[in-house]
């Protein structure tokens, strides 16, 4: 049979925009003789489309679009995601598969497992299947499953894609038992560092162990935070990887599950990306959709002379344009002109405009209007934050008068321990490299610069600094990063207690300090900008703590 694996980018709530390219999809694989196409989960809304699911004007749009979708269809078969009506328990949802041949939905496949862990929330919405229930296509038998349908203890071969995923009821083992000549599966699984490789190992055994070629089709895209990097496979009954549509972009790939071999695509199988160039395509695709989808197509990033703006730039021009990416610098009395000048360096090597805005007089003037308030205090962080408000104000007032979305350039370890100063530096629409701790800022910064100068050297080897004080480094605060950071992996993405952290080497009140400034911080983390998710565990939907409370782990 020959299979077309249709891996498209939808936009959440676009259920017009997303029926096109489903249709044109249908067109160009019909074209490539393709016997079966098939679509990622939820593809008519768009996935996640979180509570946008609790109004039923989406919900019967969605519907239409399905009929619609099936009313396309001739004797070759389509699958695709959608929303339908629980018809037992109202007003709940199913997440489904519509198997669609002949203008018409010959079946639909409810999801069985559904995940409530991390940035999913599925069981606030949907019903799991009662039961499941091959499709039949042309003598064949095809198990159709979504997403987590797949994920289940059995079949894990990487004990780090075990966590959270404990069901009692595993939907590919009870369709093998019906008897299944292929597995499909949609889904709409978000990218996380590290991921692909262990998946595809996951796939290849289960295809192995039921002896029947395996269909896994992905959304690729980003939406909102979250980013889905594509990469649809396919593998045949002994295991082997046959087909992969392409990382990180839509894709259209055409292959024979009898032959393995690839219609209209005519695509090889690249070897897998390393983590920092996974990264690095991750986030310039999630600040390209972003932009795009929010309705964007310029960008303004204050430029400080250090790595975090200068990786966030750099990210930016790529995804977005040099022509469509302006750097601000402020400069500060304690601004180094080492700083202005890599800030200039930087913007030169990007080829994107610069505009200097010293604010030194402004900071003058605040310093004067507080200065009865003030009298009798010694100087201290606010006179520091003063001048963080005052650039963020600046780059706001830019964003506002231009149209431009401002991108906030703070790093994990920042926002995790508070080393960023709300309505300052926090400022903007996009916090794009949120989920990197500075060790991997260093590290993606020397990968890009790896096929030729980017970021300014000098900017790589200059101890970090906010400049807000004379003399000023980052560890007069903190410990130095490669500590630091691991501690943070530690505790907050691998949920490591205190005790545990300091069994693996490190300084009891130094663990101590940093787990309290982790707690005392999350007001601010509430507040921050959305940021692109690349790890297991990043600051956002997928990490709800309160604000007010006293767990000490």
């Amino acid at each position: 049979m020959k299979i077309a694996m249709a891996q498209i980018n939808p936009v959440v709530g676009d259920v017009e925009g997303n029926r096109r390219k489903i249709l044109d999809s249908i067109g160009r694989a019909e074209k490539g003789g393709a016997d079966l196409t098939v679509f990622p989960e939820m593809a008519t809304i768009g996935y996640p489309p979180m509570d946008l699911l609790e109004n039923p004007m989406l919900v019967a749009q969605n519907l239409k679009s399905i009929e619609a979708i099936a009313r396309r269809t001739g004797e070759a078969a389509v699958i695709c995601g959608f929303v339908d009506h629980d018809p037992v328990h109202q007003p709940m949802l199913r997440n489904c598969a519509a198997f669609m041949r002949g203008g018409r939905i010959v079946s639909r496949h409810p999801k069985t497992l559904l995940p409530f862990y991390d940035v999913f929330d599925e069981t606030r919405y949907f019903c799991p299947a009662p039961e499941q229930v091959p499709a039949e296509h042309r003598g064949t038998s095809l198990g159709i499953t979504v997403c987590e349908d797949i994920w289940n203890p059995l079949h894990l071969s990487d004990s780090r894609l075990m966590e959270n995923r404990q069901y009692d009821t595993d939907p590919v083992k009870n369709l093998a038992e019906r008897g299944i000549d292929v597995i499909v599966n949609i889904s709409a699984s978000p990218f996380v560092r590290g991921k692909h490789a262990a998946k595809r190992s996951m796939l290849s055994a289960m295809a192995r162990q039921y002896r029947v070629p395996l269909v896994y089709v992905n959304q690729a895209g980003g939406n909102d935070s979250i980013i889905f990097d594509g990469r649809s496979m396919a593998f045949d009954g002994s295991g082997e990887l046959i087909a992969r549509a392409a990382g990180f972009g839509e894709d259209l790939l055409v292959f024979d599950t009898d032959s393995g071999g690839c219609g209209s695509c005519g695509a090889d199988i690249a070897p897998d990306e390393g983590e920092m160039e996974e990264i690095r395509r991750a986030l310039v695709l999630g600040i390209r959709d972003y932009l795009h989808k929010c309705g964007f197509s310029k960008a303004v990033i204050g430029l400080s002379g250090g790595i975090d703006s200068a990786l966030t730039a750099a990210l930016a021009v790529e995804a977005l344009g040099k022509e469509n990416v302006l750097g601000v610098t402020m400069p500060s009395v304690y601004s180094s002109k080492g700083s202005v000048d890599d800030s200039v360096a930087l913007a030169r090597n990007l080829g994107i405009e610069i505009y200097t805005v010293p604010i030194q007089g402004l900071f003058s003037q605040y310093l004067e209007v507080l200065g009865d308030l003030f009298r009798d205090l010694p100087a201290d962080t606010t006179e520091e934050n003063i001048q963080a408000r005052i650039r963020g104000n600046i780059l706001m007032a830019v964003s506002n008068k231009t149209g431009r979305i401002l991108l906030t350039t703070g790093n994990k370890s920042e926002l995790s321990v508070g080393y960023c100063t709300i309505y300052g530096d926090m400022c903007g629409g996009l916090a794009v490299i949120s989920d990197l701790t500075k060790s991997n800022v260093y590290r993606l910064s020397r990968h890009i610069n790896e096929s030729g100068e980017v970021i300014p050297v000098e900017t790589i080897e200059k101890p970090p600094s906010a400049e807000l004080r004379p003399d000023q480094v980052d560890q007069d605060t903190l410990p130095p990063y490669e500590v630091l950071d691991r501690i943070l992996e530690l505790y907050i993405e691998e949920h490591r207690s205190s005790r545990e952290i300091v069994a693996q080497g490190f300084d009891e009140a130094l663990v101590a300090r940093i787990l309290q400034m982790v707690r005392v911080n999350e007001y601010k983390r509430m507040q921050a900008a959305p940021g692109l998710k690349v790890t297991a565990k990043a600051f956002g939907t997928g990490r709800r703590i309160p604000i007010a409370q006293r767990f000490r782990p």
